[in-house]
């Protein structure tokens, strides 16, 4: 058993590392589930099964990382956002993408409504999670999490569910592909433009030194923001954490536009800085809430139903087209590892507006999420 706080930090940095090297060279058993689930998985079990104690060193541990790695990630998320490109889709691309990520939170919304009965009591905070997540990525659910400070069980459970309803949705919007023609005259499709507005070019490789300043800059940013949060009144939503995650949002968005934002290794970082974040939050080993856990993917695929339903309505109202609306869907509940693909399933130019998308739900998604739980908790009967 693992009873120091040295060698606590040894076993979490080697289960966030482990599963992403595999991945790189057996890349087949994680296309559907992705690494950061594996670790999670991994690391919860092991945390069942005692590897590690829970002395007050190792808690502390477990403490530090959740308070500072949440803001560091969520700055290093933010720098990779390019609001000018953003802007450049045009209201079309744009208003889809508003539509899908409505959709997705009402549908989580009726979700709670109609499996409130066999939910768990803190179930709003897995929703609230999910919601995040499905409008921005991994990264965006285990912020909202930290912003609401959701039981760990919670965050385990909308992995879960996040990873089973990903993989329904995925095969579905790839499936309808070749129906995209008589789609188009159903709705009555109005032809458009794909901006010829393309994401950042790839980054060059990150030297060691890149790597520590990103890493140096993210922390400092993240220790700056709570000192900053700290001094301000915390009321209702507005926590010292969500004030925290504000603060390290604008200073991403501040350094997105700057040259800073190409110096290489920002992404790769925040990479890290999750996998670690996700890991830390799975070592706690709190599955209380989890026998219930079928509901929450009944849930989920509840949301999944309203959000197809509204899409549809919205694509007879406003004339989008299949692509837009299956890039808009999935830029929110896949992100920017499945977006690209579906688009150039559709047309190859679409590919840098999926990308551009996905970066639209990682700028929200943890404010979506925040808001979404934040509103389920006021339901008359339920205790935040």
């Amino acid at each position: 058993m693992i009873d120091s706080a040295a060698g606590f930090f040894a076993a979490v940095l080697a289960l966030a590392g482990l599963f992403p090297v595999l991945a790189t060279r057996w890349p087949q058993p994680f296309s559907v589930v992705p690494p950061i689930v594996w670790s999670y998985v991994a690391t919860t079990l092991l945390a069942l099964c005692g590897a590690w104690s829970q002395s007050p060193a190792i808690h502390g541990v477990q403490q530090a990382a959740s308070a500072r790695l949440m803001p560091a990630l969520v700055f290093l998320l933010m720098v990779g956002c390019d609001l000018r490109a953003i802007v450049g889709l045009g209201p079309r691309a744009l208003g889809a993408f508003a539509c899908a990520s409505g959709s997705i939170l009402v549908g989580l919304a009726v979700a709670w409504v109609a499996w409130r009965g066999w939910l768990p009591a803190e179930g709003w905070q897995a929703l609230g999670c999910l919601g995040g997540s499905w409008v921005g990525g991994t990264a965006n659910l285990v912020a909202t999490g930290q912003g609401i400070s959701a039981a760990p069980a919670m965050v385990a459970a909308a992995l879960l569910v996040d990873t089973i309803c990903y993989a329904a949705w995925v095969t579905l919007l790839f499936a309808t592909v070749p129906l995209a023609g008589r789609f188009d005259h159903w709705v009555r499709a109005r032809p458009w433009d794909a901006p010829t507005t393309g994401a950042r070019a790839p980054e060059a490789a990150a030297t060691p030194g890149h790597v520590l300043c990103w890493l140096a800059a993210a922390l400092a940013v993240g220790l700056t923001a709570g000192r900053l949060a700290d001094s301000l009144p915390s009321d209702g939503p507005l926590t010292p954490g969500t004030w925290t995650l504000l603060f390290a949002s604008l200073a991403g968005l501040v350094v997105a536009v700057t040259p800073l934002a190409r110096l290489p290794g920002a992404a790769g970082v925040g990479s890290g800085l999750l996998a670690v974040a996700v890991v830390t939050l799975a070592a706690q080993g709190d599955v209380r809430g989890l026998d219930r856990v079928v509901w929450l993917v009944a849930a989920g695929f509840t949301a999944l139903v309203v959000h197809a339903l509204l899409m549809l309505a919205a694509a007879r109202l406003w004339g989008f087209d299949l692509a837009l609306c299956g890039i808009a869907s999935l830029a929110s509940i896949g992100g920017i590892a499945s977006a690209p693909l579906l688009a150039a399933a559709h047309r190859h130019q679409l590919v840098p507006v999926a990308v551009l998308l996905a970066l639209v739900g990682y700028l929200f998604g943890t404010w979506a999420g925040i808001g979404l739980a934040t509103a389920l908790s006021r339901f008359p009967g339920v205790t935040p």
